[in-house]
């Protein structure tokens, strides 16, 4: 067993990154040939620090020195962490690199707290970045600017503990999964009269029952299972089974390992014999938990050294035990009950929780959403209000302002006395006559007074 090396390609496989396997006949390596249509298939693992986790392991495995320990390093070796001081002799690239790397990761982490933060409504708090680092397990929080042993050492850690976490947290999220099922079905027939919810309910037992009725299943891992595989895929003589042949067979990638997603390619034919796509009563979500419990019972049997990976001779020795030839039945999902009653009622009770939550904040988004339409409309009339005055305020611009001294002109520009005269000439009186003479008046003239009277 190849130890770091193989050890960290077992992070990366899990992380969906393949590695190029080691040729430890010191032959170069070949590339492989091109597979048109074919995609890389990612497994998302949920570490929040994949993407670093991945970029290390890929900058390590370009350092001659570092890749050579990994050839001869064991898992002790690596959990311990004593091959992390072979750190310090990498070129000066690698470290280069590593630091850069390094530091992204910081900065990142950086960027989520101050996410988490404004989330929170506290963006006047002075965040603390040397103490909130400290919560990340994954790197060195009392160095953030260079790659050393420790930081390899607690990154190796840290991802160990996560990914034999993994499984766990996928069976649990399963079962809310199952849980969540049976309660919508409930709930479903809840809402039928009660003809129609007898109907509804014989229905979906009849498809139950349909799903049952599949073939029992060989054991994974088991002589029967394996040899199967040897004659339906491989297309070979079941009557000359080798399980040497069988494990070189499906070492795809040719490293001298069955990973878990080599181990998983197995069961395939096996499912097959209970899941179809195409039938309404076979969900694929349980077809995928039971290649994941297929997967652990193999690991179980077979990997001695609980690297989470079967070498050769792991495989070798897992044949001659008794339960390879002689295994028992395997229990398939429909076959044993996933929860309890009281675990499906404490669901109901967290369900209801969520859902009223989901109901408080959408009437808090609604009455946001009113409060907004408010000051919409409040906005446009003081628009309106606006652009009346501006409209106003231009007419008086360009309305012509009367001269200084000037008579005021009428509705057509003329001056007013012009009008005045004109009506006097078309009613006749003129205040001069033809001959350019004032005209008489018809009545006496008064004395003028204060004059001296004369007598005669």
């Amino acid at each position: 067993m190849a130890g770091l090396f193989h050890w960290l390609m077992l992070l990366s496989v899990s992380l969906g990154a393949w590695s190029v396997p080691i040729d430890r006949n010191g032959k170069p390596p070949e590339d492989p040939p091109p597979q048109e249509g074919k995609q890389e298939e990612t497994l998302d693992t949920g570490l929040y620090y994949e993407r670093y986790l991945r970029e290390v392991i890929d900058v390590l495995e370009t350092d001659p020195h570092f890749r050579e320990k990994l050839q001869t390093a064991n898992t002790e070796d690596i959990r311990s962490g004593r091959l992390s001081k072979e750190l310090d002799l990498v070129g000066h690239h690698v470290r280069t690199r590593l630091d850069e790397l390094k530091r992204q990761e910081v900065s990142r982490l950086r960027m989520l707290l101050k996410a988490k933060l404004d989330s929170t409504d506290q963006h006047s708090v002075q965040i603390d970045h040397a103490s909130l680092l400290k919560q990340f397990e994954h790197l060195d929080p009392q160095n953030l600017h260079t790659f050393e042993a420790k930081d390899l050492e607690m990154l190796i850690e840290t991802a160990t503990r996560d990914l034999e976490s993994y499984d766990a947290a996928r069976h649990e999220e399963f079962k809310r999964y199952e849980m969540l099922k049976e309660h919508e079905r409930r709930e479903y027939l809840k809402g039928l009269d009660q003809e129609r919810r007898e109907t509804e309910e014989r229905r979906l037992q009849d498809l139950q029952e349909k799903h049952k009725m599949h073939p029992k299943l060989n054991a994974p891992g088991s002589k029967a299972q394996l040899r199967e595989v040897w004659e339906e895929t491989d297309g070979l003589d079941p009557q000359e089974f080798n399980p040497k042949t069988f494990f070189t067979l499906h070492d795809t990638n040719g490293d001298g390992l069955l990973d878990e997603q080599e181990l998983e390619a197995l069961f395939t034919k096996e499912l097959e014999k209970v899941y179809d796509p195409r039938n309404e009563e076979d969900d694929m979500m349980e077809m995928e938990e039971e290649r994941l419990r297929m997967r652990e019972h193999v690991m179980k049997n077979v990997d001695s050294n609980h690297d989470r990976l079967v070498s050769l001779e792991e495989f070798l020795k897992s044949t001659e035990k008794k339960e390879f030839n002689s295994p028992g039945e395997w229990e398939t999902l429909d076959e044993r009950p996933l929860y309890s009653e009281a675990e499906l009622q404490q669901f109901e009770v967290e369900l209801a929780a969520q859902e009223a939550e989901l109901v408080k904040k959408a009437q808090q988004l609604k009455q946001e959403q009113e409060e907004l339409r408010e000051r919409e409309r409040a906005l446009q009339e003081q628009k309106k209000e606006y652009q009346q005055a501006v409209m106003q305020m231009s007419q008086r611009q360009r309305a012509p302002q009367p001269v200084e001294g000037q008579p005021p002109s009428g509705p057509n520009g003329e001056l007013q006395f012009h009008t005045e005269m004109k009506k006097l000439e078309q009613g006749g009186d003129s205040p001069l006559s033809q001959d350019g003479a004032a005209p008489q008046s018809h009545l006496l003239a008064e004395p003028p007074q204060n004059q001296p009277l004369h007598t005669s």
